[in-house]
């Protein structure tokens, strides 16, 4: 009994704890698990760090680059109407809105002084013509008495009269000339003044020169009219309202992409839903300077076929310089986005005229005929940030189109990046 093998357990009980090989695999098991949770927290680490990017995709689509501009409606043409005569308003025969004529009567004033002027010329044209009738009888009286003068000093062979008598008889002609010229002139002169005064007998009936609507009316009967040098306005007519004119003024940076010929839009306070047509018709090369601003005016042809537009309506107008379709498009928040800590890059023309902050958005993005610019945008790859050089072309302010080949439709341009919660 005694030389009998003790039981396996028992053995292995006896040995010692470093020959024990389930102790090493437990340790070993344990020590694995340990360098895997600790990996497991630094991916996870690594993972909270990381920021989270918002991304656009690059897309195909149209751009339309627009210049704005303010201004007022006009009538394509606009007459004052005045007085050139003095006098006592009698009777006023229009109104504001009524649709006159040319050569209609408008406003007539007092003619009675001009009625006693007209007497008056009359008289003063029947005695000129008597004083040339008077001037034609002393000129013959006195040819006939320097003709008989002569004919006695035929007859006595020179002896009579003197000469001195018939220089005085030469002398009584010439006189009795000149009285009747004098007299033929004084008709001429009294004939002037009559028809003067018969002119302003018909101008004390003001008429219209155009055939038009009149716009403002600032004359009662009764009322005083005082010719002077500035004549006093009575009425504003416009000649047709069914075609307007719009004047707006055009930043000195925006005026050289606008010409004549571009089409334009534009919108009123009355009715801000709706968008009008108009075409420029005319670009002033003259400027203006307003607290050292300089602005041009642009003249836009617009359409009143309804007659819902008005002189002197301010208008807010988008003008078309320049349009692309089928390009490919990235949103302008992606020309602002930089990754934090990458170097600021220079700005060039079209990069100042980016706008800064979603809040506001820009006047204009780029200039038609500047030039393409070159900027740098990030696009997300593997779940990182890689920046791509890429050339720009026109911008509405909200997007901007691309005009180099960096990038292709559907790729991902970041625009913002947030942290992790």
């Amino acid at each position: 009994m005694n030389g009998a093998a003790a039981p396996p357990d028992a053995e292995a009980e006896r040995r010692p704890w470093w020959r024990r090989p389930a102790r090493w695999g437990t340790a070993a098991l344990a020590a694995a698990l340990a360098g895997a949770g600790w990996y497991a927290w630094q991916v996870y680490s690594r993972a909270g760090a990381a920021p989270l990017y918002v991304t656009v995709p690059v897309r195909r689509g149209s751009v339309t680059m627009s210049v704005t501009a303010n201004g007022t409606l006009q009538p394509t043409r606009a007459v004052n109407i005045g007085s050139e005569l003095s006098g006592t308003v009698a009777r006023v025969l229009v109104d504001i809105n009524d649709r006159v004529r040319r050569g209609q009567v408008l406003v007539e004033l007092d003619t009675a002084k001009l009625q006693d002027q007209i007497v008056r010329s009359r008289a003063a044209l029947a005695a000129a013509r008597a004083g040339v009738a008077q001037g034609e009888a002393t000129w013959a009286e006195a040819r006939s008495a320097l003709a008989r003068l002569q004919e006695v000093a035929r007859l006595s062979g020179g002896q009579v009269p003197s000469q001195a008598e018939l220089d005085a008889g030469r002398a009584a002609l010439a006189r009795a000339e000149a009285a009747r010229l004098g007299a033929a002139a004084a008709v001429q002169s009294a004939q002037a003044a009559l028809a003067t005064d018969n002119t302003n007998l018909a101008r004390a009936a003001i008429r219209s020169p155009i055939d038009g609507v009149v716009l403002s009316r600032s004359v009662d009967p009764g009322n005083a009219v005082a010719a002077s040098l500035q004549a006093v306005t009575l009425f504003t007519l416009a000649e047709d309202l069914r075609r307007l004119r719009l004047l707006v003024s055009i930043d000195e940076a925006d005026v050289g992409a606008v010409r004549a010929g571009q089409s334009a839009s534009f919108t009123v306070s009355s009715y801000p839903e709706r968008a009008y047509p108009a075409s420029i018709a005319r670009v002033a090369f003259g400027s203006t300077s307003t607290d050292n601003v300089v602005t041009y005016a642009a003249y836009l042809d617009v359409d009143n076929a309804d007659l819902s537009l008005r002189p002197g309506m301010t208008a807010s107008a988008a003008i078309r310089v320049a349009a692309r379709a089928q390009v490919l498009l990235i949103p302008n928040s992606a020309l602002r986005y930089a990754p934090a800590g990458a170097p600021a890059e220079p700005e060039g023309l079209v990069a100042s005229l980016m706008p800064r902050a979603p809040a506001r958005a820009p006047r204009r993005a780029g200039v038609a005929g500047a030039g393409p610019a070159q900027r740098t945008v990030w696009v997300l790859e593997s779940g990182a940030p890689r920046a791509v050089a890429v050339t720009l072309g026109i911008s509405d302010g909200r997007q901007t189109e691309l005009a180099g080949p960096a990038l292709r439709a559907g790729t991902p341009v970041i625009i913002d990046q947030l942290a992790r919660p």
